[in-house]
């Protein structure tokens, strides 16, 4: 994983807006979240991130056939910000794309990481998550301001004949509520315009009740169908490792589960809503704290703009 070097507290947001430590930690559960330095690039974040889980892995630049960068915060809108990180990296072999699934971005480019192997495309995937969420939040508005944070997480992946690896995964999308968070401008439909500007359509945008509420539905209703797909039950899991958006959303979707508090790993307190990153961030810090070892059985759940989902199970 990678996070930027500067920290912005509770306290530190009390002097930009109209808020306060305790109204922040009381609704979302963060205290603090990274933000990037200027100059400092999504790419960035993910080069830092990559260059560790290759070394973890032994993967050297010129093994990884394919670089899967999910990001909605790119470094441009193009090329792929997965092409900057081949070029730092020097990933000469590999192709390089990036996936838009908002949150969710992790679990479907896990999803696809996986289906690269099993078909043959490639033998050692790049899998990074990165997000500057800090470049596209309005610090005036403190519905949204105090949420998000940025960060990048990175995996390796190669084909296992052990037993372990990627058990299942669920996939979903709802075009329909597509309006209930995003950034309005920037792209083809509302391209940037002094009026655009003034409007301070290119910051997030999200209607909170409504998003709460489709979050819990939707993670809960897609890890269940990860558990039947993976022909394992909820209280097999060791650990459950949800997306870092909110403690209260992660406490309602845990106990629709049944699943223990004590199996829930979370870190949003230091991090924020980190976006696509947030799951293999937690992943990253469960495993250097001992939370998932050889074996264990882990759940992933994500939930985000589009609006997305996804779940995944996985033997690590």
């Amino acid at each position: 994983m990678a996070a930027p070097a500067r920290v912005l507290t509770n306290d530190d947001l009390t002097r930009m807006v109209e808020t306060s430590d305790e109204w922040i930690t009381t609704r979302t559960g963060i205290r603090e979240r990274r933000i990037v330095a200027p100059g400092e690039s999504t790419s960035d974040l993910g080069a830092v991130a990559a260059r560790e889980a290759m070394a973890r892995a032994g993967a050297r630049p010129e093994d990884i056939d394919l670089i899967i960068f999910c990001t909605m915060t790119p470094d441009q809108v193009a090329p792929a910000t997965a092409c900057f990180l081949q070029s730092k990296l020097g990933a000469k072999n590999a192709a390089a794309v990036d996936i838009q699934a908002a949150c969710s971005g992790f679990i479907y480019g896990l999803s696809m990481a996986r289906g690269a192997i099993v078909s043959g495309e490639a033998a050692c995937v790049l899998l990074v998550a990165g997000e500057s969420m800090s470049r596209f939040i309005d610090w005036t508005d403190r519905t949204t301001c105090v949420l998000f944070g940025d960060a990048a997480g990175a995996m390796v992946l190669r084909a296992s004949s052990n037993g372990r690896g990627i058990l299942s995964t669920v996939l979903g999308a709802d075009g329909d509520n597509a309006g209930l968070i995003g950034v309005p401008a920037g792209g083809a439909s509302l391209p940037a315009s002094h009026e655009t500007v003034d409007g301070r359509l290119h910051y997030m945008k999200m209607v909170g009740a409504e998003v709460f509420k489709n979050g819990v539905r939707r993670m809960t209703r897609s890890m269940q169908k990860a558990l039947v797909k993976a022909g394992v039950g909820v209280n097999d899991l060791d650990l459950f490792v949800p997306h870092q958006a909110n403690k209260r959303i992660i406490d309602a979707v845990g106990d629709s589960l049944g699943i223990s508090p004590d199996k829930v790993f979370i870190n949003l307190e230091k991090y924020g809503n980190t976006s696509a990153a947030s799951v293999p961030v937690a992943l990253h810090e469960a495993v250097l704290a001992g939370r998932i070892r050889a074996g264990d059985l882990v759940g992933m759940v994500a939930f985000g703009a589009g609006l997305t989902w996804g779940a995944s199970v996985v033997r690590w």
